[in-house]
């Protein structure tokens, strides 16, 4: 049995998606025989229950006070203690300058804690004509720099943020490792009710769906690539899934009145209503400015579920997308070639077939939470 001490910015019953990601890695390392203690902020309601889990919620505001207070009860754990950082700068508070958390866990490193980085989002990018988050971008490099030399191994959530971290460690060899990031949507078997969605939404045609947060990076490309679909491909119906589907959906519509019959929101779902939406979807569009990457969530839930998936490749696109065959692929940006990647699939019942097999494959191969705790045993 292996004792793991984790420590996150977000844990139940707070959402996110970090928060997301670390109660499915404690339910799987608990589940595994192993001892789990989270090390998260405080929260008004209580965390949920799990077998072999104890949630600590010391880290409070972050304050030196509450970094003071966790160490104190990290101490009356024998040594040594292993320490696993969900990291993500914006998590730790301080509007995600927090330097004096990165000192403190160097401050751990250097009492003989052995520390692992889990790293969810490196730091902010510089932006022209952008002062402040300029500012945020240098001090999060900083942090970056004080976090890299406190750590023993750097995980990533893709492989395609080891060029942004491996400057940031000069004179030392980063042990870095890609690990995956599970769907957060568990599959639920129920037939009627999945045809039910259907017949609510479908209308006899095939249903298009996209799940996500419809954020501001996400929601002027979708948008683009829904008005064609609605205009000019009257077999398709769409729902729009996940927090922020219904306002999205309210200000297309005000733009595109007639698109009101074609175009719905579930708004914001419970896990087996999710499930069951995606699984009643012929097709997701799943756009992203930067490309799908492992790290993507969303995409995740739809390969779990066996759902043919078109999205974009970027600068964060790992090879494996390519390589897999398990999506259908467009250039980031480029609606058109979207638009004509969606409409090839949507004429070809035996290429979506094919696809929602490829993608099922590739999550049971790659991305099963199972593999998570294979990796992080097997460095152990």
């Amino acid at each position: 049995m292996l004792t793991w001490h984790v420590i996150t910015g977000e844990y139940p019953p707070q959402s996110g998606g970090v928060s997301d990601y670390t109660f499915l890695l404690a339910k799987a390392l608990a589940g595994a025989g192993d001892e789990v203690h989270i090390w998260c902020p405080r929260y008004d309601q209580p965390a949920p229950e799990l077998a072999g889990v104890t949630v600590h919620g010391a880290l409070g505001r972050y304050a030196p006070s509450d970094l003071w207070q966790t160490g104190r009860e990290l101490d009356r754990f024998p040594e040594p203690r292993h320490l696993l950082v969900q990291w993500v700068p914006h998590a730790y508070g301080y509007k995600s300058l927090n330097i004096p958390f990165c000192l403190w866990l160097w401050s751990r490193a250097r009492r003989g804690d052995y520390v692992d980085l889990m790293v969810h989002e490196p730091y902010l990018p510089f932006r022209k004509n952008a002062w402040r988050q300029n500012a945020a971008a240098l001090i999060h490099r900083l942090m970056t720099v004080i976090l890299l030399h406190s750590v023993q191994h750097v995980w990533g959530s893709t492989t395609s943020w080891w060029p942004y971290l491996e400057p940031y460690a000069p004179g030392r060899k980063l042990g870095l490792d890609w690990l995956p990031v599970p769907s957060n949507v568990p599959v639920a078997h129920d037939p009627a009710r999945v045809a039910a969605i259907r017949r609510r939404y479908a209308r006899g045609a095939l249903l298009m769906g996209h799940f996500g947060t419809f954020g501001s990076a996400i929601a002027p490309l979708l948008r683009e690539i829904l008005s064609p679909v609605v205009r000019d491909v009257p077999e398709i119906s769409v729902v729009l899934m996940g927090g922020g589907s219904q306002a999205f959906r309210e200000d297309f519509i005000r733009q595109d009145p007639g698109a009101q019959a074609r175009v719905q929101a579930s708004g914001r779902l419970d896990e087996q209503e999710l499930s069951l939406h995606i699984s009643a979807c012929d097709v997701l569009i799943q756009p992203y400015p930067d490309g799908v990457s492992t790290r993507r969530t969303t995409v995740m839930a739809a390969l779990e579920h066996g759902r043919p998936v078109v999205t974009t490749s970027g600068p964060l696109t790992e090879p494996l997308w390519q390589a897999s065959g398990a999506v259908a692929l467009a250039p980031a940006g480029d609606a058109d070639a979207f638009l004509r990647c969606l409409r090839q699939l949507l004429e070809d019942p035996d290429e979506r077939a094919r696809l929602a097999n490829a993608a099922r494959e590739l999550y049971r191969s790659r991305f099963e939470v199972r593999h998570i705790v294979e990796l992080l045993r097997e460095k152990r």
